[in-house]
């Protein structure tokens, strides 16, 4: 009896969180990843979303400007309609990132410390080979 308790506890439980999620006494509703979610990828340069989800006024006002004649708009008003749709530029994306410098500082800290201990070894693990005409080894 104590067994279909647990597991009919468990299920309720199972329910009720897939529906929202419960975080410092509120309940906040959880993403739904059904959607098409927004990815900055060269692979990919077209994201099936806009990187922003909800527009503000200005931006409301300037997506109706987009209507019209884009001779009309300035340079600004086209980077931010561009910033409403995309991230970041291919440029952006294509830059290069410091990140070879970890891993390469990383791959160093580990063979640095894997001949330290090589070295340990060597001195206080591993017993001298001597060969059979030098005599016996003496601990």
């Amino acid at each position: 009896m104590l067994a279909t308790r647990v597991f009919s506890l468990v299920g309720k439980r199972a329910v009720s969180t897939s529906v929202c999620v419960r975080a410092h006494e509120s309940v906040v509703k959880s993403e739904d990843f059904s959607l098409p979610a927004y990815v900055d990828r060269r692979d990919c340069p077209l994201p099936d979303v806009a990187h922003v989800k909800h527009l503000s006024a200005s931006q409301k006002a300037l997506k109706e400007k987009e209507k019209a004649s884009w001779s009309s708009l300035s340079m600004d008003e086209k980077v931010e309609l561009y910033r409403i749709k995309f991230k970041e530029s291919f440029a952006e994306m294509n830059r290069s990132s410091n990140e070879w410098k970890t891993v390469v500082g990383t791959a160093m800290f580990f063979i640095g410390f894997t001949a330290l201990v090589i070295m340990w070894e060597k001195l206080y693990v591993y017993v001298p080979w001597y060969s059979m005409g030098e005599g016996e080894l003496h601990i």
